[in-house]
């Protein structure tokens, strides 16, 4: 490996490896590129790929030509180290990428950090952090890529948020004449930008430099009649007025900081892939259907409990796969218990939350009580569905359940879990073995209807000594030939072991 890995989109889509700039194709992979790093760690559709490389006119064959951007990508990106970033995820694709792995992705995370250290008063740290981020800009994004017009200016839009607040908080800092010439030129290249030409008066004023502010209005005023008939806003006439007056309070005006404006939050997707076939147990999901609606009389958190191995997990992920619609903001999941069976730390489950959710490492707090915070504040408002997989106990689920009212949590677990049934109202759903038709639906899934049908007495052994156990059901079928003659025959429970 030559240097650190970046895909850069915060000016020309370039890939690096160190100093070394990696070819990724034409602007067709080029645009896929920006689309699919623009959201990272989320899925994006084929449609919108088709929109960002062709914009409203595609080919009849833009899905195949999509397809083949990504296999070249995938060429591509090997080179680095990267092949196993883009996931075919339906309805289209997925690229996994970290924090340090995209210039885009280390902008969000920085100026989501600014924004917290200037809500927390720390202006010094909160400039320190936009500047950082603001440094990250190479040029336009995506002037080569006509498909991605929108993503562009709404990319420019976000950088000239970012400047702006932290212009603010530096002027609150007392750094006024050292601001100017940014400010300056902010508004030469936006006129219709009123917070910045607020800015620049204020710097001009502080930096004894009268005229010249009221001249900044005056160009503010004539700009905006002449191209949308309006006059100034409310405070930027406020401001002026304090100028003409030398009003005293200019000296502390404005004290308010604006958060930075934060980007997408990351959208988790983490579900496992289901335990396919699957068969039965309509009774049960058709219980999490109304434990876990949207309606406010639902439970909004289940456990589903149940002996070792008789297919909580496999139920679970039935049932969350089959509503992920139903959260647009994401999923959770995480295994609770270790490869040895060991309770997994509960503050261990918080960090991947957290990371999963886009909160940048260095945000995340050491003590438990902060995650906890941290993370019932970051998922608040939002919908999203939390499946925490064979929990140990009720203390180390207490701390993972969002506090919204818009999440759904579904809990599996070898114990009932009374003390979240009778404490926070959680609906228990008990799991038992498959009953007989459910067992006989499996074993034709897996061996198929005519291998029943010409041997239902194995079937019928393999279904009676499995007991319902859908575990040892597939243990048994997968040690089959369905295409062999029959010499399966079952006389202990210890065939399937």
């Amino acid at each position: 490996m030559e240097g650190p890995i970046q895909i850069q989109i915060l000016g020309p889509v370039l890939v690096r490896c160190g100093e070394r700039e990696v070819r990724v194709g034409g602007a067709r992979e080029r645009a896929v590129l920006a689309s699919l790093v623009l959201d990272a760690n989320r899925v994006v559709s084929v449609d919108r790929l088709i929109g960002a490389v062709w914009g409203g006119d595609p080919p009849a064959s833009a899905r195949s030509q999509v397809a083949i951007c990504v296999s070249r990508l995938r060429r591509a990106l090997s080179v680095v180290g990267l092949d196993k970033a883009i996931d075919t995820a339906s309805p289209g694709y997925l690229m996994r990428l970290d924090e340090h792995e995209a210039d885009w992705l280390r902008f969000s995370s920085l100026t989501a950090r600014a924004s917290a250290k200037a809500t927390a008063g720390d202006r010094l740290a909160a400039v320190a952090l936009l500047r950082e981020a603001l440094a990250l800009w190479r040029g336009m994004p995506f002037e080569d890529l006509p498909g991605m017009r929108v993503e562009a200016h709404r990319l420019h839009e976000t950088r000239l948020d970012a400047l702006e607040t932290c212009a603010e908080l530096e002027i609150q800092l007392g750094r006024h004449d050292q601001i100017l010439a940014e400010l300056s030129a902010v508004v030469s290249e936006q006129p219709l930008r009123e917070r910045a030409r607020a800015q620049l008066m204020l710097a001009q004023y502080r930096s004894g430099r009268r005229a010249d502010a009221l001249r900044t209005y005056q160009d503010a005023r004539r700009v905006l009649v002449e191209q949308i008939g309006l006059e100034p806003g409310p405070e930027l006439r406020k401001l002026h007025d304090h100028i003409l007056r030398d009003s005293p309070g200019l000296s502390a005006f404005p004290r308010s900081v604006a958060p930075v404006a934060e980007p997408p939050t990351s959208v988790p997707l983490q579900l496992p892939r289901q335990s396919l076939p699957f068969a039965g147990r309509e009774k049960e999901l058709s219980a999490l259907d109304e434990a876990l609606a949207d309606h406010p009389d639902a439970a909004g958190t289940v456990v589903l409990c149940g002996p070792r191995d008789v297919g909580k997990t496999a139920l679970a992920l039935r049932w969350a796969h089959g509503a992920t619609e139903r959260f647009p903001h994401g999923q959770l999941f995480a295994d609770l218990r270790d490869a040895n069976g060991a309770p997994v730390p509960t503050s261990t489950v918080l960090d991947r939350f957290l990371r999963a959710l886009g909160v940048a490492w260095q945000s995340i707090p050491d003590d438990l009580d902060g995650k906890v915070d941290l993370y019932r504040s970051t998922v608040a408002r939002r919908r999203l569905l939390v499946l925490l997989d064979d929990a140990v106990d009720v203390e180390q689920v207490l701390p993972l359940l969002p506090g919204s009212s818009d999440c759904r949590v579904l809990v599996t677990s070898r114990d009932g879990l009374h003390d979240l049934v009778v404490r926070q109202g959680a609906r228990r759903c008990r799991l038992g073995p498959l009953r007989p038709g459910e067992s006989r639906e499996l074993l034709s899934l897996l061996l198929g209807e005519s291998w029943v049908d010409r041997q239902p007495r194995d079937a019928v052994r393999i279904e009676t000594m499995s007991g319902g156990n859908p575990l040892l059901l597939r243990r048994a079928a997968a040690g089959l030939d369905p295409s062999a003659p029959p010499v399966f025959h079952v006389h202990s429970p210890t065939a399937f072991a």
